[in-house]
């Protein structure tokens, strides 16, 4: 009788640490976020709120919406410069490119 429930003692463990090891790997493989993924994660939080066509609509024009190039930002942050001088112009570069 003593065998017996030892055996089945060892058969619970056995079989406890196989689901478990059965089920860490899946975890360790989950694939990463497209970059797609994320940004359809970031748009549909913004878009919270919006229903119906204005949500459509919004949805559309957030994930169409493509990151402006360090070039693009660039000129735009030269432009809005225009009249500062100095460190006036070097601290307003900086936060403006970094934005």
């Amino acid at each position: 009788m003593k065998q017996i429930l030892i055996s089945l003692a060892l058969v619970a463990v056995s079989t406890g640490s196989w689901a478990q090891a059965a089920s860490a790997p899946e975890a360790a493989s989950a694939p990463a976020k497209t970059a797609q993924q994320e940004k359809m994660g970031r748009c549909n939080a913004e878009a919270a709120g919006k229903t119906g066509d204005e949500r459509k609509a919004f949805m559309k024009e957030c994930l169409s919406a493509k990151k402006a190039s360090q070039t693009d930002k660039m000129k735009t942050c030269n432009e809005q410069a225009k009249g500062k001088k100095g460190d006036e112009r070097k601290a307003f570069m900086k936060e403006c490119l970094s934005a």
